[in-house]
């Protein structure tokens, strides 16, 4: 089965431009797998050489973390839609300390 994969604006050099692309696979893993085979440059962005999810990428199904579901082991449609995600990581600002008095 084939699945639509939203790439965000870092990789999507790695896959000519494309903002989606699909790829065929009955798992988020299957379908990460065949991607990278279609598109190298995305090879060990996704998935670490150990087969598991890189620690700084968010992977979803529709609206669904697969952290949280089945990890790479999650079935796909043809009806799902896969989005990659940069994880966002930061800290907490007091603005109160930077604004003028």
């Amino acid at each position: 089965m084939s699945v639509t994969v939203h790439l965000p604006t870092v990789l999507r050099s790695h896959a000519g431009g494309a903002k989606d692309v699909t790829a065929d696979g009955a798992t988020v893993g299957e379908v990460l797998t065949a991607l990278a085979s279609e598109y190298p440059g995305l090879s060990g962005q996704v998935i670490n050489g150990d087969g598991t999810l890189h620690k700084f990428v968010n992977v979803y199904v529709n609206d669904d973390d697969v952290r949280y579901l089945s990890a790479l082991d999650t079935p796909v449609t043809d009806s799902d839609e896969v989005s990659i995600l940069p994880a966002v990581a930061g800290g907490a600002v007091d603005l109160s300390r930077s604004l003028p008095r």
